[in-house]
Parts: C-alpha cells; sequence; structure tokens
C-alpha cells in the first residue's frame, strides 16, 4: 500500500513539474561511507543492547530534476548502493532548493533492502547539499538518517551528470 502512495504521488509530482518548468534527466555515482546500528534484547538476561559496525561502499543510479519553480525542484533518485556484503535499492525523492550554484536537499528515502532475510523496507532522511560545477556536471553530499531497529545512516558523496 505505501508503495503505490509513494508512486502515485511521484506520478502526480511529476505531472504538475512537467507543466511548470523544464525537467531533466541524469545519472549519479559516488562512495558511501555507512553505519549500521542494530537494537536487540539478549534472549537470555532481557538487556537492550546495541550494536554498530562502519564500512565504505559505492552507490550508482538515476535521477530526475522536476523543476517547479526558478529556485525548486523535486528530485527522485533510484540508486543501487553496495557495501560490502550488504546490497540496497534506495529511492530518495528530494525536495531541492538553489541558489545560484548551491542547492539544499532534503526527504525522505525508500530502502529495500536485497540481502535482508525479514523488515526489508526502510524509510530514512536525507540532508544534503549539491553544487552545479556546470551545467550538466554538479557534486553532492547527502546524510542518510537511518531510523527503527536496524538503522542504516551514511554519508553519501557523488558526481551527477544531466543528460
Amino acid at each position: 500500500m505505501m508503495k503505490k502512495l509513494f508512486f502515485t504521488g511521484l506520478l502526480m509530482a511529476g505531472t504538475f513539474a512537467v507543466s511548470a518548468q523544464e525537467t531533466k534527466f541524469g545519472a549519479r555515482a559516488g562512495v558511501d561511507f555507512a553505519s549500521m546500528k542494530v537494537a536487540y534484547v539478549n534472549p537470555i538476561t532481557g538487556d537492550e543492547s546495541t550494536v554498530s559496525s562502519s564500512e565504505t561502499g559505492f552507490f550508482i543510479g538515476a535521477f530526475a530534476e522536476l523543476g517547479i519553480s526558478e529556485s525548486f525542484a523535486v528530485q527522485p533518485e533510484v540508486l543501487y548502493v553496495s557495501i560490502k556484503d550488504f546490497n540496497s535499492l534506495s529511492v530518495p525523492v528530494l525536495a531541492k532548493y538553489s541558489f545560484g550554484s548551491f542547492s539544499v536537499l532534503a526527504g525522505p528515502d525508500m530502502n529495500y533492502l536485497l540481502d535482508a532475510e525479514e523488515d526489508k523496507f526502510k524509510v530514512n532522511i536525507d540532508l544534503g547539499a549539491s553544487y552545479d560545477i556546470t551545467e550538466n556536471f554538479d557534486v553532492q553530499a547527502r546524510y542518510s538518517i537511518g531510523m527503527g531497529d536496524v538503522a542504516l545512516s551514511g554519508m553519501f558523496l557523488g558526481v551527477g551528470y544531466k543528460f
């Protein structure tokens, strides 16, 4: 149900954005510095504990920039994220406010964990910034804040190319 609502909202946002301003498509890739926290209850002692670890990985994918106004856009992405033996599909839908060559980004990030045996769907909150090097190339830094008993967070550093 959540996926249907998300894609319906994305389609509606895209429909309105196409009529308002320019729509651009592109590719994005980069490095991900991730940390995972797992909260659990020890079955023997009943104590609550948290285990965490950090790894470096990469991401690659595509994005659309749906212009709403001269300085505001919605930027949905579909990314394949690989961190050591852990793979996921990430679908951030970011609000992008631009002032000159700089932009700030924020929004939800829906994640589907490809290697998990259960609890495969997670929602994060992404916050970041980007800088347009040229009309077609940008660099981006974004932090994805994981939530829940299994929280996967990470710093995404990457480049994008708009077609």
